[in-house]
Formats: structure tokens, C-alpha cells, sequence
């Protein structure tokens, strides 16, 4: 039970990775602040965990607005006195019609907006988050980058994969302000990951494209959401007292 007493902040909590990280920490102690702006999906992850002996509060909010992003953080220190874990789930490339655009083909508008969406939501939980863990003197906060960050993704466009670089950087900056306080700052860079949102997309790609891309994975099959949820738990727990300002390639060997 890793996350006994422990107030663990989830954004994107409703589905993928966020939601399969909320899962993990509700079955291990923890209560799960579950954040997130489609309330049906929300609901349906709070119940899940509390139907399975877990601890859960759904928190409806667009994690890309600063006032909600306060009075959320505000509440919920007021209410259990404590936030233990931030896990920064909020992100992607499918908001625009074509993820893999090249440079040329994008516009102004969508590169603007994989920036927002990437990168706001972390900044503003984390900003919101940071004065809740200095004054207990710890905490964990995990953020989700990308491979695209590295340059490594050929199915990604060059605005998502400055997105996620960003995400990487902060993570290394954040961890170098922070761990005099006692807070460990981390973060995993997914491959291709099949959740509800990616998955779809993948399975109209050809036969041999799939194939493809099993055959250069070195352990010979794609990623799903549990995979980099486990990762997450690790750097969100006990288990990562020493480790910060790193990022985990959590890839299946890619």
C-alpha cells in the first residue's frame, strides 16, 4: 500500500493514462483527486475505484484555466489538509486533423494550440500545487512528455514535439527549484501508448504499418495505458525518494 494516507492529484483522470494511474492509487491506499472536464467519464472512473475499496473525488475542471485550476488546488488543501502527489496527465496530438503535420503543413493556430494544451495544464497545476507541498516539506509530482520530445517519433508533429521537449526541460529545471524542499519533480516519455483515444487510430492504419511497428519494439508489442501507469506510480511513491529531474523512456525498448 505505497500510497497509504497519502492525497494524490490526477489531471486527465477520466481515460488513458491518468485514469489507469487513478486506478493504481486507489487500489493502493490512496485517495484519488480525480480531475477532469467530461463528467460522464469522470463518474465512471471515481465509481470504478470506489466499487474496488479505493478512495475517490471527482473534481470537474478545464485544466487549462487558471481560475478553476486555484480554486480547485485551494479546495482540496483546505479540505484534506495535504496534496501529496500531482501526476500532470493533461496532453496529446490528436486535437488537431492531422497529429503527424509536417511543419510545413501546420498552421500558426495548431501550433499554438498543441503548446496550450500541452504545456498550460502542467504549468498550472504545478504552479498551483508547489506552495501546498513546501509547506509540509515533500512531495511528488510526475509530469508526461512524450518520445516526440526527443525527436523520436515520426508520427508526431514538430509543435507536439516541441510540446513535450518543453515538458522535459521543465521537469529538469522544476526539479532543481524544488528539491531543496523536498519535492521530487519527474516525468515518463511514452511511445505510441493504445488508450481509448489512440487506440482507434492505430487499428485503421494498414496490417503491415502495425506490424511494422510491433516488429521494431524489442519486446514485440505496443504499449498500453497500465505500462506507463506503472512507471508514474513508481516516481509518484516511496520507492523514488532519490530520483528527480529525470525522464523515463517508457517505450518497450523503442
Amino acid at each position: 500500500m505505497r500510497f497509504q494516507e497519502q492525497v494524490a492529484v490526477i489531471t486527465a483522470a477520466a481515460s488513458g493514462i491518468g485514469r489507469a494511474t487513478a486506478d493504481i492509487i486507489g487500489r493502493e491506499g490512496g485517495t484519488v483527486i480525480a480531475v477532469d472536464n467530461n463528467a460522464e467519464r469522470l463518474d465512471a472512473a471515481v465509481n470504478a475505484i470506489l466499487r474496488a475499496g479505493g478512495q475517490a473525488h471527482a473534481y470537474l475542471a478545464d485544466a487549462l484555466d487558471e481560475g478553476q485550476v486555484n480554486a480547485l488546488v485551494a479546495e482540496v488543501a483546505d479540505r484534506f489538509g495535504r496534496i501529496d502527489v500531482l501526476v500532470n496527465a493533461v496532453g496529446g496530438s490528436t486535437i488537431i486533423a492531422d497529429p503527424a503535420a509536417t511543419t510545413e503543413a501546420l498552421t500558426l493556430a495548431e501550433w499554438q494550440a498543441l503548446l496550450h494544451f500541452n504545456l498550460t495544464g502542467t504549468f498550472l497545476f504545478t504552479h498551483a500545487v508547489i506552495p501546498v507541498m513546501k509547506r509540509r516539506g515533500r512531495g511528488k509530482i510526475v509530469n508526461l512528455a512524450s518520445i516526440a520530445g526527443r525527436g523520436l517519433s515520426e508520427a508526431s508533429s514538430s509543435a507536439y514535439a516541441a510540446a513535450k521537449g518543453g515538458i522535459i526541460a521543465f521537469t529538469r529545471k522544476l526539479s532543481i527549484e524544488l528539491g531543496p524542499h523536498g519535492i521530487n519533480v519527474n516525468a515518463i516519455a511514452p511511445a505510441t501508448t493504445l488508450t481509448e483515444r489512440i487506440r482507434p487510430r492505430w487499428e485503421q492504419r494498414p496490417p503491415e504499418e502495425r506490424a511494422r511497428d510491433i516488429e521494431r519494439t524489442p519486446l514485440r508489442r505496443m504499449g498500453e495505458a497500465a505500462d506507463q501507469a506503472k512507471v508514474i506510480c513508481f516516481l509518484a511513491s516511496s520507492d523514488a525518494d532519490f530520483v528527480t529531474g529525470l525522464t523515463i523512456d517508457v517505450t518497450g525498448g523503442l
